[in-house]
């Protein structure tokens, strides 16, 4: 008998801690998108902030109600803007200029490592 209540104990100890964690975690998810989104007037940031602090349960689900179509469209267009940012950076940091890409191939004609033919095909690639 002691074996169960304890394990029931345990459950229901896991079962708040999960339930605060999931609370906190869709409360920080409105504020971050509550300051994300720049069509809402500072008042009614406000004034959703204040029914955050009073009523924190019912605003959030309220909330993720009303405006839960425009928080996922917001949290798209970020991943997307995030995802073309890092694609840029990615492109400029691995692409050389076309002098660079003559210069290492000369060097590699230079030391014997390739051939004349080899070091004209890398140089008509670049140019084109």
């Amino acid at each position: 008998m002691n074996f169960w209540e304890n394990f029931w104990e345990i459950f229901w100890w896991f079962f708040f801690v999960y339930a605060i964690f999931a609370f906190l975690y869709a409360l920080f998810m409105v504020i971050a998108d509550l300051f994300r989104d720049h069509h809402l007037s500072g008042w009614w940031k406000a004034v959703w902030i204040v029914f955050l602090a009073f009523v924190p349960f019912l605003t959030i689900l309220v909330y993720m109600i009303a405006r839960g179509k425009g928080m996922t469209e917001r949290a798209m267009e970020r991943s997307r803007r995030n995802q073309e940012t890092a694609d840029a950076y990615i492109r400029q940091a691995a692409s050389a200029t076309p002098t660079e890409e003559i210069a290492k191939a000369k060097a590699l004609l230079d030391s014997g490592t390739i051939s004349p033919d080899e070091f004209q095909r890398i140089k008509t690639r670049v140019m084109s």
